[in-house]
């Protein structure tokens, strides 16, 4: 579910500047995930702050797995989800 509310959410940011520039305002400030969830819901879109944290985890669990014999820790570089939200916002 969240997965398809972030492509919606980013799809409909391209194409409206004013909630673009909000989502982008989101990340300054002392609690960015949660002022980011607040636009969203703000806006129609159900997108969570536990929902949000445990996708980047899930997603990063799901590298781990994919890897033979499976992995023990984090590799260095890869990608957090919610930063990857705003490089496709700014791409």
């Amino acid at each position: 579910m969240i997965e398809y509310e972030i492509r919606r959410l980013i799809k409909d940011a391209k194409e409206n500047e004013g909630l673009k520039s909000e989502l982008l305002k989101s990340r300054k400030g002392p609690d960015p995930m949660k002022n980011f969830c607040d636009v969203c819901q703000k806006h129609g879109y159900e997108i969570y702050l536990g929902e949000l944290f445990s996708y980047g985890m899930d997603m990063n669990d799901s590298k781990l797995r994919s890897t033979n014999g499976g992995g023990s820790f984090a590799i260095d570089g890869w990608d957090d989800a919610f930063e990857n939200i705003f490089e496709e916002l700014n791409g």
